[in-house]
This record gives C-alpha cells, structure tokens and sequence, in this order.
C-alpha cells in the first residue's frame, strides 16, 4: 500500500485513533522539550511536532496526520517528531503512518540498546548513548560519575522522528540551533541526523573533560604526602564510571563509518562529509577514554605500591623494637633462672654490671637502627 493510502486509512479509518490522540494532546499543550531548562514536562510523549521548508519553520495547525499530508502534498520539506520515552500505544499509530519496521519501534520503545546504524528500505534507524557528567563535591567510592541514556532517530526522505530515554541530553538548544541556521537545514533530514550524532559527540568531549579533572584530583591526593591513605574504592568506582562512558562511546565507530563511507539513499553525499568530523571527535574520545584506563590502572598500582612501602615500614620498627626488647629480655631470662651455680649470683657489683650491660646493648642498637632509618 502506498503512503498516500496510508493517510487515507489513517483518516477515514481511524485506525490510528491512539496516534489522533496524542497528536491532539500535544497541540493542546505548549510543546515543549522535557529537560529543557525553565520548561516544565507535558504529562506526554510528544515533545515537539514541525515541519520545514527551505529549512525554515512552517507555521501548522492542526494534528500529526495533517501536517505530514502536507508536507506530502508540496513534496519538498519533512516533519520533525520528537518524543520522550513513548509507550507501545502511543508509538503504534506513529509507527504506522510512517511505516516504520516492528524492530526498530520495539528497540525505540524499550531502549537500553547498543549504539547502531540500521536501514529499513527507505528508513534509516540510529542509536546514540547520551551521557552526562554527574556533579559531585568530592569523590567517594559511591558517586555517581556518568549518567547515561539513549537517543534513538528515524530518518526518511520527509520526516525525522527522535526518540529520547532519560532526563537529559535534551534536544531543545539544538532544535533551535539548527533553527537559527536555515542553510544547513535545508539540507534535510540528513542535516538533523547529523546534528544529533554531532550533540551526542561533543557531550563525550565535555564528559570526558570533567572525568580527566577527577582523574588528576585522585593522581593528587595518591602522590601526595598522606597518599597511602587514600580510599582505593575511590579509583575503582572511576573505573567502572569510565567503563560506562566506554559502553556508549566505543560501539558507535562502526555507525559512523557506514554514515561516512557508504552511500545512503536518505543521506546527501555534502551531509556524509560532515559526519567524517564526528568521527574524529569521537576517535579522540575514545583515545581519550583508553588513555584515562592506562592512567587509573597505574594511579592504582603506585598506590598499593605505596601501602606496600608503609607496611614494610612499619614491620621494620616493629622488628627494630622487638630487638631492642629481646637484650633484656634474654639476660633478664638468664638470671631468673634457679641454679645455685651461676655467675655473679653473690657478687657486689653483678647488679650494677647486668644493668649497664643491658642499657650499653640497647642504646648501641637503638643507635644502629636510627642511622639505617629503621626507626
């Protein structure tokens, strides 16, 4: 069935009743992006619906199906759909007018997927992992370092619709960004796609930034002159945070490259060559994120290195004490002994002899041990 045919069912049918009413929904309420901020949520999925023209806003009325029909009808132009964490029904209607395939809106609506590049005919399907840095006064072995979650972006020929999990990575400052920059708009739904993996990119820059000053807070501290104190928990839990960074940034090399290299029906060769600088960025961030590992990982071997030094430190006092006690315990030990026939049992000075003895042994020792660092 064609897409016209599509719309008329849509319509005359009402077969998408759920996708009406959302669509209603939204344009009763101001639409506005859910993380933006000093902008409140909507109580729906549909966070924005706008079509453009020459890469410029085209001022609508009515619902979803009317002004996709629209666009349609003057051929030129696509539809931009943004939603934030749709369910089953109210993506259903939406999935159906554009024709969109079954696994791509189940992997849409339940999320927690890995960073892809799908084609489905005529439709291109994207995930991005959208991470943020978590602030924090100071790091412990329970902070919370990076935050994720995902954008997942449907490209045709005339619409674009992004689909959002989690409270941030918000798309409102780019959609006005972009916006205010017609020229690259009027490029299509390639344009926006572009502008999303390029969003998505510079936030890895950012987060990775801040992760590096963590980083070098904890290099500080452990070389520090207290630096065998320092928590352990605190380098591994910026590891398994560093890990997480890793798990988004490292699968979307191969999307890149296909978004890069390959042809694509809905991606306009001028657009391809714009991706080649998310991928470098990218590949910057993951030197980055390699670089930060190699680092954590000696940051944590100077420090046991460190407590190893300082057990054998204070083993070495306790060993110099205990021989310092072993002198007079040993002649101590001797004499206690009860034999009749011992040495300078019944003699004048035996006393005073015994005692400097010991005192002349230990201060020799005590000496020794000083001049060797041991105490």
């Amino acid at each position: 069935m064609s897409m016209a045919g599509n719309l008329r069912k849509a319509t005359s049918l009402g077969k998408v009743g759920g996708l009406r009413r959302v669509a209603r929904l939204a344009r009763r309420r101001r639409r506005v992006d859910l993380s933006h901020p000093a902008r409140s949520p909507l109580g729906s999925s549909v966070v924005n619906c706008v079509s453009y023209r020459e890469g410029r806003r085209v001022p609508e009325s009515g619902d979803l199906v009317d002004i996709v029909q629209r666009v349609r009808k003057h051929g030129d132009g696509f539809v931009w759909l943004g939603l934030h964490e749709p369910t089953d029904q109210e993506f259903a209607g939406i999935a159906e007018l554009f024709e969109l395939h079954p696994l791509a809106v189940e992997d849409a609506v339940e999320a927690h997927q890995r960073p892809k590049l799908e084609r489905y005919d005529e439709t291109l399907f994207a995930v991005f992992k959208t991470v943020c840095y978590v602030e924090h006064e100071e790091l412990t072995a329970t902070s919370e370092v990076v935050n994720t979650g995902e954008i997942m972006v449907f490209t045709g020929h005339d619409f674009v619709i992004t689909v959002r999990h989690g409270r941030h990575g918000s798309l409102g400052p780019l959609r006005e960004e972009l916006e205010s920059e017609p020229e690259q708009l009027a490029k299509g739904p390639a344009a926006v796609l572009h502008a999303v993996a390029d969003h998505v990119v510079d936030d890895y820059l950012s987060v990775a930034d801040s992760v590096q000053a963590d980083i070098d807070q904890v290099e500080t501290d452990v070389f520090a002159e207290a630096g065998a104190r320092v928590d352990p928990g605190r380098i591994y839990q910026l590891k398994r945070e560093l890990l997480e960074l890793k798990r988004a940034v490292a699968p979307l090399t191969r999307p890149l490259e296909e978004l890069t290299t390959r042809p694509i029906r809905v991606v306009d060769p001028e657009i391809q060559a714009y991706f080649r600088d998310v991928t470098d960025h990218l590949l910057r961030v993951k030197e980055q994120i390699a670089s930060f590992d190699e680092l954590l990982n000696s940051i944590l071997q100077a420090h046991l290195a460190q407590v190893t030094v300082a057990q054998n430190e204070d083993m070495r006092k306790i060993t110099a004490w205990a021989a310092l006690v072993a002198v007079p315990t040993m002649v101590c030990g001797v004499y206690g002994m009860n034999f009749d026939h011992m040495p300078e049992l019944h003699w004048k000075f035996g006393y005073p002899l015994v005692i400097s003895v010991i005192a002349v042994a230990c201060l020799t020792l005590y000496r020794g041990f000083r001049r060797n660092g041991w105490l």
